[in-house]
């Protein structure tokens, strides 16, 4: 990448829900977590896809899910991978160490690497992740060293922003309307993550309604914004569509890209969740509005 000592190589975990977009724009390397799903063990992205596994749920189905973070092995064949395609340095930003022990795997499989790998801990989960990988990754593009670009994921946290709905297949089974019955009668919750905790940062009647409340959370939340906008399954895709058009037409939005809540994710949130995360970039930061 262009402005660097050497070819600088991009890694991440699977939790990021990287999208393919980026893993092509930035060829970065992406470590699979391992999913434990009623006793049968699965790479997230590898051996199952995020079809593949809410297909798991259907017809009342709740299979039991845990996760658990790749091995220093798994890490080391990525970072392989890398120095093959003749990278001199590796940028490996990953989920917060706070939720998850990957860093460490990461952090052992790099002690036995001929070159260095600058590791990141974001402080972030899910496609957090991928905000820090996606700025950093144009940081580079942009002649950034290793060690700037990996400031900027460090510092990134605080700046993005997330919302979302779950349930999105019995909201679509109910007309759309929260007073259907779906959710007893007390509104669709809009939700943020913030601080470890789930919040609800209000309740609309109408499926549009929540739309209309994530695109403006999202379209508020600064200036120059990049926006990710992410479905489970099949039954919440009209629900991103119509995100992708509310926040596509605003001014304050740079791009848009699209990605799948994964499996390392979905086990927690389930079928039918759709929101976006988005953060401004260095060029057009400004202090984000709480929503």
């Amino acid at each position: 990448m262009k402005g660097s000592p050497g070819k600088v190589g991009m890694c991440t975990d699977s939790n990021s829900q990287i999208p393919r977009e980026l893993i092509e724009r930035y060829e970065v390397e992406v470590v699979p977590i391992t999913l434990l799903i009623d006793e049968h063990e699965y790479l997230e992205g590898v051996d199952l896809d995020a079809d593949e596994f809410y297909a798991m749920f259907e017809d009342g189905r709740s299979p039991n899910v845990s996760t658990s973070q790749p091995s220093p092995g798994q890490f080391a064949l990525a970072y392989e991978a890398l120095v093959e395609r003749g990278c001199t340095e590796i940028l490996s930003v990953h989920v917060s160490s706070a939720v998850s022990g990957t860093l460490n795997s990461a952090r052992l499989a790099a002690r036995s690497l001929d070159v260095p790998v600058r590791l990141v801990d974001t402080g972030t989960a899910s496609f957090g992740v991928s905000c820090c990988v996606w700025a950093a990754g144009d940081a580079l593009l942009d002649g950034a060293s290793i060690d700037e670009a990996a400031s900027v994921a460090e510092s990134l946290a605080p700046a993005i922003g997330n919302v979302f709905i779950v349930g999105g297949l019995d909201l679509v089974r109910a007309g759309g309307r929260a007073d259907a019955g779906v959710v007893a009668g007390n509104g669709i919750p809009v939700l943020a993550l913030r601080d470890g905790q789930v919040q609800v940062l209000e309740r609309v009647v109408t499926v549009v309604d929540a739309v209309n409340a994530m695109a403006g959370a999202a379209i508020r939340w600064g200036d120059r914004l990049r926006v990710a906008v992410g479905v489970a399954d099949s039954a919440a895709n009209p629900i991103g569509e119509a995100l992708v058009s509310a926040i596509g037409e605003a001014a304050t939005v740079d791009e848009v890209v699209r990605y799948r809540v994964g499996p390392s994710v979905g086990a927690h949130t389930g079928p039918g969740t759709a929101g976006c995360f988005m953060f401004p970039s260095s060029s057009g930061r400004s202090t984000p509005t709480a929503s």
